[in-house]
């Protein structure tokens, strides 16, 4: 089973008024650390959680928002395609298309608040 995945946020506070306060999802773990922090957050429904983590060297910074290059990197998958687009929006993401119907659903490319690319699926 994959458990979690890590994203690179500008600031924990961000991530989480992002992820819980914007798209309703769960703060799993919120735990100080020291240096850092340990933030888990799940959609949902539950599945793989997202470890967010801020940057913490020169490397890292310059990969904010571009993970995995231009490439989507992450697949959210809703039951209600127009509500689901209609609360990224407002949360701040940023949809980079139109949706679109494929014969595995229907999909729209979108960027969370800093730069990654997420695939929005819902059914067909």
């Amino acid at each position: 089973m994959l458990r979690h995945v890590t994203l690179l946020v500008s600031g924990y506070d961000a991530g989480l008024r992002f992820f819980v306060d914007g798209l309703g999802w769960t703060c799993l773990d919120d735990i100080d650390q020291g240096r850092k922090r340990w933030v888990t957050v799940a959609p949902p429904g539950g599945g793989t959680s997202l470890v967010l983590a801020v940057p913490g060297t020169e490397s890292q910074q310059r990969a904010l928002g571009g993970q995995t290059g231009d490439r989507v990197a992450l697949f959210l998958e809703t039951d209600d395609f127009e509500a689901t687009q209609a609360r990224i929006t407002a949360a701040g993401g940023r949809f980079l298309e139109p949706p679109r119907d494929e014969a595995y659903g229907r999909v729209a490319q979108w960027c969370d608040p800093w730069g990654n690319r997420w695939d929005l699926l819902g059914p067909a």
